[in-house]
């Protein structure tokens, strides 16, 4: 997100998988995102400390406020979310014009998407994350938005939890049109071969059984939307079934 604003140049240290663009792998580490070494950030000594409330640490985030470090929460829950905290991260970093662009094209893409599958006949569709116990993610999950700009909908969408976990009986009750396991390659497609056991499922007598291996869709930044133009792709291709129901 930083990147994008204008601001790459400006960070002294990240968390680790903060990877993107390339430029953010020569960024010092400081630890991960449930877990940083707070002397380290108080000796870089940063005039803000921008923090995602959904996945840092709150007691180490409170930490850096009694010890005089300003924090700026970042919460994007919804793809629309991302250009206007492009906004607020310019006017932060004063690169206002440069994070105005990105926002504007950001808003461009995605009016794109909405415009496309507005009138799309709306599959129902099962995100899985990881298989045992098997994750989902639920109405408030990013992914979970990039499914409704792709014309479709979260078959757990009803669930307020971001990553619930789901039974697989759960699954047959409510017979999504397609799964898609949302992984690296090898284990997606393991994934989706434990589905064909369950041959009155709809994804499988459809032949609707989808694999989707671009990480960024979970990302909270510009590239989650390049993810979901995939996403979408991906599900547009596969609208018609390949199988009789």
């Amino acid at each position: 997100m930083l990147f994008a604003a204008g601001a790459g140049d400006r960070i002294v240290a990240t968390v680790e998988h903060s990877d993107e663009p390339p430029a953010a792998r020569h960024i010092p580490r400081i630890g991960g995102a449930g877990a940083i070494d707070v002397e380290r950030v108080v000796a870089l000594r940063p005039d803000l400390a921008v923090v995602w409330p959904g996945g840092n640490n709150p007691a180490q985030t409170a930490q850096l406020e009694r010890l005089g470090i300003p924090i700026y929460r970042n919460q994007v829950d919804t793809l629309e979310a991302l250009p206007d905290s492009l906004r607020r991260l310019g006017r932060l970093a004063g690169t206002q014009d440069v994070a105005e662009a990105a926002a504007r094209e950001i808003e461009a893409r995605l009016e794109r998407l909405e415009n496309r599958h507005g009138s799309a006949e709306r599959p129902s569709v099962l995100l899985q994350v990881w298989n045992r116990p098997l994750y989902t993610v639920g109405g408030r999950h990013l992914m979970s938005d990039a499914l409704r700009l792709c014309g479709a909908r979260n078959v757990f969408g009803d669930l307020r939890e971001p990553g619930p976990a789901v039974q697989i009986e759960a699954v047959i009750a409510r017979d999504p049109d397609m799964i898609i396991a949302i992984g690296a390659p090898e284990a997606a497609r393991e994934w989706l071969a434990e589905w064909r056991r369950f041959g009155k499922l709809r994804a499988v007598r459809t032949g609707r059984l989808l694999e989707f291996t671009d990480r960024r869709l979970s990302r909270l930044g510009p590239s989650a939307v390049e993810a979901t133009e995939a996403l979408c792709a991906l599900i547009d291709s596969h609208r018609t079934p390949a199988k009789a129901p």
